[in-house]
């Protein structure tokens, strides 16, 4: 008897989210579905403006304003959370999601002590003496890996430096035990060290609370330290999905393959120069038609400029889905070649006379 699968907690489903700006509308995010199940780390990777982090806010719904235009469903709970009410997204938001932003130093207040902002959100939600409260925070400043945390509670934000300031905004996402944690680019501007440490402190939380988490980043080597399941974003889509072994050791996105060239390799000299993946992502205003990688993609033909699905393509393959026309032999053949020439094709950049977004 196979065993059945475990419902999701937390589950989208074509979501689409639209900016209406001076210039026109930036489709920000084209189509996303997902799923978190309890105790995963999902790590969502891409370059920037490539719609992950505008995904993630409008799961928590804060990219609701009058310019927004926004569709599909997002289920926690077997609650939409797309169409519930501000009044619902709030007993939700902390309680039930919690979310790290990119910049502690601009999510918190700097002119309230760091235990004080932890306390505040304890008593919004949870009848509490202010004693007991403050109390709480500085157990959870000290389960985070701060020192003297009794002391440092009453400290301001200015007084932390970047990494204890990271682990602050874990302490406060942390403070009403939610299920489900949204990190967006928490190693951002941290040294490896300090990085080392978050995502050690990530990865034990998840361990230690069964904590389900969806790390956001445009770094494969953070991935590659936690998660399960890894989404490969690009210009609003997903497009490529799969278990972390698939989509290191079996890629089937170009667009994956140069992210994965993109890394320094250890086990090899240092290359002259940076790799990169030639030309710049497209402007959300009026994407490419077709693939939307197609104008920066070595491998682009004929067929390429019509949209592809986001498809199993591998035979027996469960789960690792991706947006490309290629063959999975081709694709295969190519990565070996790509291989053992340093994936040089994906990183000269565009030759001279070529023509402006044509493939290279």
């Amino acid at each position: 008897m196979v065993a059945s699968r475990p419902e999701p907690l937390l589950s989208v489903e074509d979501l689409r989210v639209k900016f209406a700006t001076e210039d026109g509308i930036v489709g920000a995010v084209d189509g996303v579905s997902l799923e978190l199940n309890p105790g995963e780390i999902l790590g969502i990777v891409g370059e920037s403006g490539s719609g992950k982090s505008v995904s993630a806010q409008t799961i928590m719904g804060l990219t609701r304003s009058p310019n927004a235009s926004i569709s599909g469903s997002v289920r926690f709970h077997g609650n939409d959370l797309v169409s519930a009410t501000e009044e619902d997204l709030q007993s939700i938001r902390g309680q039930e999601i919690s979310m790290v932003f990119q910049d502690p130093m601009t999510s918190l207040n700097p002119v309230y002590r760091v235990g004080d902002q932890i306390v505040e959100q304890i008593e919004a939600h949870r009848e509490l003496p202010r004693d007991e409260a403050k109390r709480r925070s500085v157990e959870l400043l000290a389960s985070v890996g701060i020192p003297n945390a009794a002391e440092r509670v009453d400290d301001y934000p200015y007084e932390f430096s970047g990494g204890m300031r990271q682990r602050a905004m874990i302490a406060m996402a942390l403070a009403l035990e939610p299920r489900v944690l949204i990190a967006d680019e928490p190693t951002t501007a941290l040294d490896v060290t300090i990085q080392a440490q978050i995502m050690a402190l990530i990865q034990r939380l998840n361990e230690e609370r069964g904590l389900a988490v969806i790390l956001i980043t445009h770094d494969l080597g953070v991935i590659a330290e936690v998660a399960d399941r890894v989404l490969v974003m690009y210009a609003g889509q997903i497009v490529e999905q799969g278990s972390l072994d698939e989509i290191f050791y079996d890629p089937q996105h170009p667009y994956t393959w140069g992210l994965m060239g993109s890394l320094t390799r250890l086990d090899q000299p240092p290359p002259e120069r940076l790799p990169q993946i030639a030309g710049q992502p497209p402007s959300l205003l009026s994407p490419p038609s077709g693939c939307r990688f197609r104008p920066r993609c070595p491998h682009a033909f004929e067929k390429c400029t019509e949209l592809p699905g986001l498809e199993e393509r591998l035979a027996g393959a469960s789960g690792h889905a991706d947006r490309c026309w290629l063959d999975p032999q081709d694709k295969k053949e190519l990565r070996e070649v790509e291989g053992r020439i340093g994936l040089e094709v994906l990183t000269r950049g565009s030759p001279a006379g070529a023509a402006e977004g044509e493939p290279v």
